[in-house]
Formats: C-alpha cells, structure tokens, sequence
C-alpha cells in the first residue's frame, strides 16, 4: 500500500519538524515517524469502513420509509438494488476488515454519523445513482463498477470529508492521495472469489520498506554537518536566505540517499527528489534541486565515491 516516494514525504517532514542537531537523541523524531507513517492504515480503514457505513444508512433509511404511517407503494416495496449492492456485501461481511476495525479503533462513524448522512445524501442526489437505481437487478460486475464511481466522482472529492479528514489529524491530508489510489486499485481488481484478507493489505510492501524509512531519516540527520558543506560549497552564490527550507531538506535527503544507499539508482533517487519538489516546494524549486544534484552526481563519478551496486543503478 505504501510507496517509496510516500515515505520520502514522511521523512522530509519529520526531518523538516526536527530542531535538534546531529548529537542530539531523535528517538522520539523516529518514533512520531513510524507512527505518522502507520496512522496511515488508519485512514484506509476509515475510508472503508465509511463504505459499510453507508450502506447500513441505506438499509436504515429504506426500513423507516416501510414504517411511515402514509407509506407509499414505492415505501413497501422499495428498490434494494443499493442496499444489496454485492461489492458493499463482501466488505460488510469481512472478517479480517471487522477485526481491523477493532484492533485500530476505527469507531469514528459511531460519533460522527453526521458525516455517513452527508455522504449518503450525496451518493443519492448523484446522476450515477439515479442511472444504477433504473433497474432493480444487477450482477457482481455492474455493483461493482457503481462502487468504483461512486468512490472517484462522489467520496474522494467531497469537501465535506476532506474538512472532517483535516480536523482529525493533519498528517492524513499528505496521505489522502496514495490511500483513495490504494482503494481505487482493490476495488478495480477485487473478484467475488477474492480471498478474506484482501480488504487488509500490508501497510509496507516489505521490512526493507520499514528499514528504508528508518535509515534515509537517521543517516541523513546524522550526516547532516557534512552534506550540509557539500550544499553550501555548491550554493555560494545564493543568499542562503533564499533557498527554501524544504529545498534544503530535499537536498540532504537526496544527497544522503546517493552516497549511503548503494542499491538505488541515481536517477530514481533525482527524480523522486524533483516530483517530491514539485509538490511541497516553490515552483522553481525542481530546477534549483537538479541542478545542485547534477554537479554532485558528476564530482562523485569523477572521485568514485558513488558506490552504487547492481547493473544500471548509475
């Protein structure tokens, strides 16, 4: 579920937050890092789990129509297509998602339910809901292709939700993108044959993940005297006022990321350093990044003090 550049991201903010210096003990900075990074998993249950939410507000709402005192036919016998939707079945009836739900707490709708009924107000005032509901029957695929729709065009985008999103922890909103994109990918490849636990993926694709989160955060502060040398030697004719903080955390992590980390080639270590750039830093913050970059890279090849293992990786 996490990518590589989501915890270059993770990193950098935990490494821009830092006050200390290269002796001082970051343990805690380290701990509030593998923490942002696995609160994440939090907000993909949530996001799911508002998917469950709302369809037992559907089922709510069609059972007080049924009670009404002046029910109409359409109350008595209503169109259950939502409420049976086969997609929303399977992750209701999920007994690995049910114990995550628990094991992370994940009861926020319990107390929020405000936000299930803005949601659900929204899915049904949609066109994409008054042409799924033209028909009372439908097959796991055409459920399924509503799920998917209804998530890109009315959930992911609601202003509503990225407010209530923000409110609870600020940390989530760098990390909304790659959890609606994870969710977007299962609900694409899911099949009615799907084993319990694909709803419940790693957080980390594997422990060189974890370790690589760790070690790009604690080799780059604990190198920061000298990468912060090779930054000024090649920064001389900026007024240091001048090059954004975040720049300049960028550019420790990259150049950290070159000498220390033999297995990542160059040009993914520049290239996620610029696309990162792109998205937290000033516009031109990209071509003052790879030009700094591009000198080192150079020196070190002409010194050969870039150790880079493997074919391909210069």
């Amino acid at each position: 579920m996490l990518n590589r550049r989501h915890i270059r991201v993770k990193v950098m903010q935990t490494i821009y937050a830092f006050k200390g210096g290269e002796s001082d003990d970051f343990s805690k900075d380290q701990k509030f890092l593998l923490f942002s990074i696995d609160n994440m998993y939090n907000l993909y249950l949530l996001l799911i789990s508002l998917l469950i939410e709302v369809q037992k507000r559907a089922e709510d709402d069609l059972q007080k129509k049924q009670k009404k005192h002046l029910a109409t036919n359409e109350d008595k016998n209503p169109n259950r297509k939502f409420v049976n939707n086969q997609l929303l079945k399977v992750l209701k009836e999920n007994t690995d998602l049910k114990n995550k739900f628990e094991t992370h707490k994940i009861k926020n709708w319990d107390l929020d339910g405000e936000y299930v009924d803005i949601i659900f107000k929204a899915i049904t005032s949609s066109e994409l809901y008054a042409e799924y509901m033209k028909t009372r029957t439908s097959d796991f695929k055409e459920d399924k292709t509503f799920i998917i729709d209804i998530f890109k065009e009315v959930i992911a985008p609601n202003e509503k939700l990225y407010e209530y999103i923000e409110d609870k922890n600020l940390t989530w909103l760098d990390d909304l993108p790659t959890v609606n994109t994870t969710i977007l990918k299962l609900l694409r490849k899911v099949k009615e044959t799907s084993a319990e636990n694909y709803f419940t993926p790693k957080l980390y694709k594997d422990a060189d993940d974890k370790q690589f989160a760790i070690d790009l955060f604690t080799k780059t502060l604990l190198n920061r005297s000298s990468i912060n040398k090779e930054i000024e030697n090649k920064t001389q004719n900026w007024d240091s006022d001048r090059i954004a903080n975040v720049d300049y955390v960028l550019l420790q992590m990259a150049i950290c990321e070159l000498k220390s980390f033999s297995s990542i080639p160059v040009k993914v270590t520049i290239n996620e350093y610029l696309e990162i750039s792109k998205e937290y830093s000033t516009p031109k913050s990209s071509i003052f990044i790879n030009g700094i970059l591009d000198k080192l890279v150079k020196e070190y090849e002409t010194s050969g003090s870039l150790n880079k293992i493997g074919r391909g990786l210069m």
